[in-house]
C-alpha cells in the first residue's frame, strides 16, 4: 500500500463523515472504481467516524449552550412554553422516535443534523452512536449492493 492509496481512503473517508447519499457514495464511486471492498471499507469507516465525531461536538455545544442560557436568564420560577415548534418537535420524536431520525440520517439528512437531533433528544451517546453507525452501515451496503446490481446502466454516467 503506497501513499497515494492511504490519501485515496482518506479522501473517502472524509466525504463520507459528512454526508453518505450526497457526497460520500458518489466520491467514494469515482474514487474506487473497481475496487468495491475498498470503497465499502471507507465509506463504512467514514460514516462511523463523522457519526462519532459529531454526536461528541454536538453534545459540547448543547452543554455549552444550556450553560450560557442558565446564566443569561435566570428566572426564579422558570415556566414552560409550548410553543409550535415545540409541540413538533415532540411529535417528531415520539412517532419516529431514534431508529426513525438513525434510518433517515445517512440518506435524507446529512450525519451531522441527524448527530444534532439525536443527541438533542436522546442524551445516552452510546446508544446514539450505535443506531446511527448501523444504520450508516446499512446504507453503505444498500447503496453499494444497488450500483453493483444496475452497474451496467450507471456504467455510462462514470466513463
Amino acid at each position: 500500500m503506497d501513499s497515494t492509496d492511504i490519501w485515496k481512503f482518506i479522501s473517502a473517508a472524509l466525504a463520507c463523515t459528512i454526508s453518505l447519499s450526497k457526497i460520500g457514495i458518489p466520491t467514494v464511486i469515482a474514487i474506487y472504481k473497481s475496487n468495491y471492498f475498498m470503497a465499502l471499507l471507507s465509506s463504512c469507516f467514514g460514516a462511523i467516524l463523522g457519526t462519532v465525531v459529531f454526536t461528541y461536538v454536538f453534545a459540547g455545544l448543547l452543554k455549552w449552550w444550556e450553560r450560557v442560557r442558565a446564566g443569561m436568564f435566570t428566572p426564579k420560577h422558570p415556566k414552560k412554553i409550548f410553543t409550535k415548534f415545540n409541540r413538533r418537535v415532540i411529535r417528531v420524536k415520539n412517532r419516529f422516535g431514534l431508529t426513525g431520525i438513525a434510518l433517515l440520517t445517512p440518506i435524507l439528512l446529512s450525519i451531522p443534523i441527524g448527530a444534532f437531533l439525536a443527541e438533542r433528544f436522546y442524551k445516552h451517546k452510546g446508544k446514539v452512536i450505535l443506531y446511527l453507525s448501523v444504520a450508516s452501515v446499512f446504507w453503505c451496503f444498500t447503496l453499494y449492493f444497488s450500483f453493483l446490481y444496475f452497474y451496467d446502466t450507471f456504467k455510462s454516467w462514470f466513463n
